[in-house]
C-alpha cells in the first residue's frame, strides 16, 4: 500500500487481535480510543465482502490541541487513525499517517514542533508494540 504520508507496519497477529492489542496499549499509555470502526461488518451489514479491516480512532488532548491550534485544518486528521487490514495473502498490516507529514500537510510550524516531535515517537512505539 503506497500514498504519502502514510506508513504500513506488518502485525504478526489477525486484524482483530492486532486492533485489540492496540486498544490495551493505547488506554494503557493514557490516550482516549474515541472509536474502533468494522469496515468488514459494515460491509456484511450492506450485503458485501470485504477482507478483515478495522480502523480505530484515539488520541488525548495534550497530543492534539497544539496541533489544532497551530493549524486548525489539522483536525482533518485528528484524533489519529490507524488502519488494520488483511491483504489478498492473509497477512494483516497496520496503517498510520506519519506526523511529519501530518505537519507538513496543515502547514504546522513552532507552536506544535514539540507536539508532532511528540506523536512522532509515540506513535511508531505504540504501532510496533501492538503489531510484535
Amino acid at each position: 500500500m503506497a500514498g504519502e504520508g502514510l506508513v504500513t507496519v506488518a502485525s504478526g497477529r489477525p486484524v482483530g487481535e492486532t486492533v485489540d492489542r492496540l486498544v490495551e496499549l493505547a488506554e494503557g499509555a493514557g490516550l482516549v480510543v474515541f472509536a474502533r470502526i468494522d469496515h468488514a461488518a459494515n460491509a456484511v451489514a450492506a450485503g458485501l465482502t470485504l477482507r478483515p479491516m478495522q480502523l480505530l480512532v484515539f488520541g488525548h488532548g495534550r497530543g492534539g490541541t497544539p496541533l489544532l491550534a497551530d493549524g486548525p485544518t489539522s483536525g482533518l486528521d485528528l484524533p489519529l487513525k490507524a488502519l488494520a487490514w488483511e491483504d489478498e495473502d492473509g497477512r494483516t498490516h497496520v496503517t498510520y499517517n506519519d506526523t511529519a507529514w501530518l505537519a507538513e500537510r496543515h502547514g504546522l510550524g513552532a507552536a506544535s514542533a514539540a507536539a508532532v516531535a511528540a506523536l512522532g515517537k509515540a506513535v511508531p512505539t505504540l504501532i510496533a508494540k501492538a503489531t510484535e
